[in-house]
């Protein structure tokens, strides 16, 4: 079994003159990160590596969630997940080591929506529901697959344990 957590950046700002790849977390985002690692430490949601796209708010995202966290055995920059396909994503899982047990995509939409929607073919009816309506900034998915190694991951194998996002949480706005 491996569990795959998706993690979509918090909410960004959209400054004049600055490059996508170089927005920072607005505000609220800033406030948001930190929410949802209290959660996924609660939750013992923290994954054996952690793949961040290189995207500022993705890094920043990360750094704030991180913060609430124990250690995690691995985190890499992984450039091929800014303004990624759903495909290209399903590509990276697939070439992810065999000892990762469990493995946290930090990305952007549309990216992270069709991947977890491409995978998680069942779960909590409610919990599929809410993420097919929309998947917001800050957002979590946790799909649980039923194989032995990222390589095997195929579409509609998946089952979404949880869909949270940051207005789930306590200290929403």
């Amino acid at each position: 079994m491996r569990r795959l957590i998706l993690l979509r950046h918090a909410k960004s700002d959209w400054p004049d003159g600055v490059a996508d790849p170089e927005r920072p977390l607005a505000p609220r985002g800033r406030t948001a990160a930190p929410r949802i690692g209290i959660y996924i430490a609660r939750e013992e949601l923290v994954a054996d590596r952690v793949l961040v796209s290189p995207a500022r708010r993705t890094r920043e995202t990360w750094d704030l969630v991180a913060a609430q966290l124990p250690p995690v055995k691995v985190v890499a920059s992984e450039p091929r997940i800014y303004d990624a396909s759903a495909s290209r994503l399903l590509s990276v899982l697939r070439e992810q080591p065999r000892d990762a047990h469990s493995l946290m995509l930090v990305g952007h939409n549309p990216g992270l929506e069709d991947l977890a929607e491409m995978l998680a073919a069942g779960g909590s009816a409610t919990y599929l529901s809410k993420m097919s309506e929309k998947f917001p900034t800050g957002a979590l998915a946790v799909i649980d697959l039923p194989v032995d190694d990222w390589s095997l991951v195929a579409p509609g194998s998946g089952r979404l344990d949880r869909f949270v996002t940051p207005r789930d949480l306590p200290g929403a706005d």
